[in-house]
């Protein structure tokens, strides 16, 4: 094998690869999945590594760990190209490429101060994915841009 086709980060046994995560986003990808570190299971990241399809791309590995599907429709707003690989014993038993989901909730904060969800009501903020972003299903404030930086899991 010559250098440049060498794996730079070993396979792990068992887990979960988010690949295709578009490239500057491994850190958000953690942030999403609540991972700090301090878990005691292995993490390995990839960031802006060359992507015939993206051009540049993060890849996460985490060890002894399966996304909920709750996880994987977060992951898809700052990452909609992504693959999630499950691995068993070495090898990829499911792959699945994200889709993004019609609404989340509970999730994602909304950048305007005024609405009802940064109040001190038992409201959960709720969100409609749409062409240009994402939608508060309250005030209609449209997030376009930075989706990550309004995450609040």
């Amino acid at each position: 094998m010559s250098p440049d086709r060498e794996l730079r980060v070993s396979k792990i046994r068992n887990g979960t690869v988010i690949d295709h995560v578009t490239g500057g986003q491994a850190l958000n990808v953690l942030a999403i999945l609540g991972i700090d570190g301090s878990e005691g299971f292995g993490v390995s990241i990839g960031m802006n590594v060359p992507s015939d399809r993206l051009g540049r791309k993060d890849v996460v590995k985490v060890e002894e760990r399966e996304l909920s599907q709750s996880e994987v429709d977060v992951l898809s707003l700052i990452a909609p190209e992504a693959t999630i690989n499950i691995i068993r014993d070495y090898e990829v038993v499911e792959k699945n490429r994200v889709e993004r989901p019609d609404s989340v909730t509970g999730v994602l904060s909304c950048p305007n101060h005024n609405c009802i969800t940064n109040e001190d009501e038992p409201v959960r903020p709720r969100f409609d994915v749409v062409s240009e972003g994402v939608r508060c299903g309250y005030c209609s404030e449209i997030i376009r841009e930075d989706i990550a930086e309004h995450i609040d899991v």
